[in-house]
């Protein structure tokens, strides 16, 4: 009988605990929990503003209407899921910092896209392919296959000296 009497006080106990009204929160506690709030927003912001900026640049390199309007182009035709093509895309990059921003624009011709589809149909051209183009929009170049930062950046530059914007 004893044993039923101490189960029934722990079970009193734990319905009179639910029932007491929690304690108001201390000056503490509040504080913190302003300041981890302050840190939360700084932080989501942060990476709204950096996400911002890489969206930005992935519309600008996927927007193949830019082609053709004065600026010699330098265009890939990629395929998001292949490693050879984001390895080609890598080192295309490296190879494009030799430039200004303005001076050679470097476009994406995504094959799972409709607009990047189309682009390798027209040009009759496979995934992990660059095609060089002028400033007027016709195809100057085609380089097949995986290229390496070493053998991108002289073609690259001899692409621009002969297609680039003359002053």
């Amino acid at each position: 009988m004893a044993k039923t009497s101490k189960t029934n006080r722990r079970k009193q106990a734990q319905v009179d605990k639910q029932q007491t009204t929690p304690a108001e929160p201390s000056r503490r506690n509040v504080l913190k929990l302003v300041r981890n709030g302050a840190i939360g927003a700084v932080a989501l912001g942060g990476a709204g503003y950096l996400g911002r900026g890489w969206f930005n640049e992935f519309l600008e390199e996927h927007d193949l209407t830019r082609l053709g309007q004065g600026k010699p182009a330098v265009v890939q035709v990629h395929d998001p899921t292949c490693p050879i093509c984001t390895a080609l895309q890598g080192e295309t990059r490296a190879a494009m910092k030799q430039f200004g921003e303005c001076d050679l624009l470097y476009l994406i011709a995504d094959i799972k896209q409709e607009n990047g589809a189309d682009f390798a149909a027209k040009h009759n051209v496979p995934h992990v392919t660059l095609v060089l183009f002028d400033g007027a929009g016709g195809a100057t170049q085609v380089l097949s296959g995986m290229r390496y930062v070493d053998e991108l950046r002289p073609l690259l530059a001899g692409h621009f000296e002969t297609h680039g914007i003359k002053s």
